[in-house]
């Protein structure tokens, strides 16, 4: 009886580590998934970031022209 009480405890055992090995594969199917995708939003934000700049550089010559067209119209009048 003894053996066979051992015998059905290792089975379980078993069993449960096999849960466990299927949980932590899960686990890292998900985290490189979420890896993948964290690197796609930072790729995103920094073209964000990038176009942003740009923008803003921009403006700001835009700003400058036109300061600089204000202020010949200025000396003309």
């Amino acid at each position: 009886m003894d053996e066979e009480l051992v015998f059905r405890q290792f089975e379980e055992i078993e069993q449960k580590v096999e849960r466990l090995i299927k949980i932590c594969k899960a686990h890292e199917a998900t985290n490189l998934e979420l890896k993948s995708k964290l690197k796609s939003l930072e790729e995103e934000i920094q073209g964000k970031v990038e176009a942003e700049r740009s923008y803003a550089e921009e403006k700001a010559l835009m700003r400058s022209k036109i300061d600089g067209l204000l202020a010949r119209i200025d000396e003309n009048s």
